[in-house]
């Protein structure tokens, strides 16, 4: 029996697909290099956007079509959607969201090991719920340096646009022990870069001392009760093995204790949970990258309002302004390149052609893109997406439109990115090797701390996944040109 898993979309489906991996692997059943040579077939779905929807329809149409017999599974944002399921009818043989690990490993245990003839030993349930809490199944990591490691898992905010809290359900965050031990160990491995992932990363918890006894599933649920007017208890001493009471400043700070050299990044943060003490931990940390993603989905407060965003433009302007303060607040030495004028590194998202956007309200979101000098922003026209509040909106702007929103950003967005990279020419900066472009004339990629590509060319051998110096020589809008030193 072998199996091939095809992810789509985000880091944390890949991350998912990682610990498939290791739960498949684990029971002997093998990895295939292609879905051709694969008894079984897993698809880790995205349903942000219909384009990655419409790919798992084909991909799967042509694997029934040529393979008849071959076994598929659909995980993943399309896993739990009933009009998917019909319109795949008779073609996937199980669908499970990947939080009911226990479904999928039911199926596997009757479907797969049986016709291996292995002995299964059952994982001990969980005393509040059936089934098991994925994210503490050991990944199977699909990088050699760079490991990805979930913190926390579905969304609580319900924008009207995305389909994740529907797909995941409510947030669930991992217990911090869980994290420190899972980068430690990744340290000691010799892993350059941790990159820390939830679908809304910021508003990461812990268990609070009043949360003993509660199921993990309901962390999401409490943090939804808590408010400003119901602030939670103060913490009491933890109990031995427990870290009680962390936030997601508080984990960083902790994480920032493990011995080693590497660096840290996370993704991706909500503006209403980007807090002073947020700010100030990143900016004062010598290990977390100085690369902030944070979206802003639109430049109109009324578009944000519909969107149901939590915030308005004037306030993650001020959010911008302060995390470019914190940083060119710090100790001389401790950040050249913030003296130098171009730290930190800051990506947003934007939507363009929300259900009613005025050509008004998109003028300001250019003004947005031309204000903050974003480095990068990931630019998507408005999708809508069953289940969601926007699905019940007329999508009444154009796909002409939208096409030609998208391309008035991207343009200012490639004068930006330009004008910022200019800064980086004759600097040395350190990078992390990535991969050979060209072994023949050893060309690498690389990347810099503030996740800017980086070409160069080295004679030297075995580099990939390793630290090195780089004078930056050339400047593009998406990528920089350096020389080895």
């Amino acid at each position: 029996m072998r199996y091939f898993v095809k992810v789509f979309g985000c880091q944390m489906n890949h991350s998912d697909a990682e610990r498939i991996s290791a739960f498949l692997n684990k029971y002997k059943i093998k990895q295939a290099a292609s879905a051709d040579e694969a008894d079984l077939v897993i698809f880790v779905t995205c349903g942000v956007r219909q384009s990655a929807e419409d790919r798992v329809y084909g991909l799967i149409n042509n694997i029934q079509k040529k393979y008849p017999d071959k076994k598929i599974i659909l995980t993943g944002c399309l896993a739990h959607r009933k009009d998917v399921q019909r319109r795949l009818k008779n073609k996937v043989n199980l669908y499970f969201p990947i939080s009911d690990f226990q479904t999928f490993e039911n199926w596997i245990i009757e479907n797969c090991l049986k016709i291996e003839n292995l002995k299964l030993k059952i994982p001990a349930q969980d005393n509040c719920r059936s089934g098991i809490d994925y994210l503490s199944i050991k990944p199977k990591y699909s990088g050699i340096y760079s490991a990805y490691v979930p913190v926390m898992t579905g969304c609580n905010n319900f924008c009207a646009y995305c389909v994740v809290p529907y797909a995941r359900g409510r947030e669930y965050s991992r217990p911090a022990e869980d994290i420190l031990r899972e980068v430690k160990s990744l340290v000691k491995k010799g892993y350059k870069e941790i990159m820390l992932l939830g679908q809304n990363v910021n508003s990461y918890l812990d268990f609070l001392p009043s949360d003993e006894g509660r199921c993990p599933k309901d962390r999401g649920v409490l943090r939804v009760q808590q408010t400003e007017a119901t602030p939670p208890p103060a913490p009491s001493s933890p109990e031995e093995g427990r870290i009680s009471g962390v936030d997601f400043p508080k984990l960083l700070q902790l994480i920032e204790k493990i011995p080693g050299k590497f660096w840290l990044i996370f993704l991706t943060s909500h503006p209403k949970d980007m807090s002073d003490e947020l700010i100030e931990t990143i900016a004062k940390s010598k290990k977390i990258c100085e690369y902030i993603s944070l979206p802003a989905q639109a430049g109109d407060n009324e578009i944000i309002r519909k969107m149901n965003r939590k915030y308005t433009i004037e306030h993650y302007k001020d959010l911008i302004k302060k995390i470019r303060t914190a940083y060119g607040r710090q100790e001389p030495g401790s950040c050249q390149l913030a003296r130098a004028g171009f730290l930190p590194t800051i990506s947003t998202d934007i939507i363009v052609g929300f259900p009613g956007e005025t050509k008004k309200q998109f003028e300001n979101t250019e003004n947005l893109l031309k204000e903050m000098k974003f480095d990068m922003a990931y630019i998507a026209q408005y999708s809508p997406r069953p289940e969601t509040t926007a699905w019940k909106l007329k999508d009444n702007v154009s796909k002409k439109e939208k096409a030609r929103r998208e391309k008035v950003l991207t343009e200012i967005l490639k004068k930006t990115a330009l004008a910022n990279n200019k800064k980086y020419i004759n600097e040395i900066v350190e990078v992390l090797v990535d991969k050979y472009i060209d072994p023949s004339t050893k060309k690498y990629l690389a990347h810099t701390r503030t996740q800017k590509r980086i070409i160069f060319y080295s004679k030297k051998k075995s580099l990939i996944g390793q630290f090195a110096k780089v004078k930056i020589v050339k400047a593009k809008a998406f990528g920089l040109e350096g020389e080895i030193i």
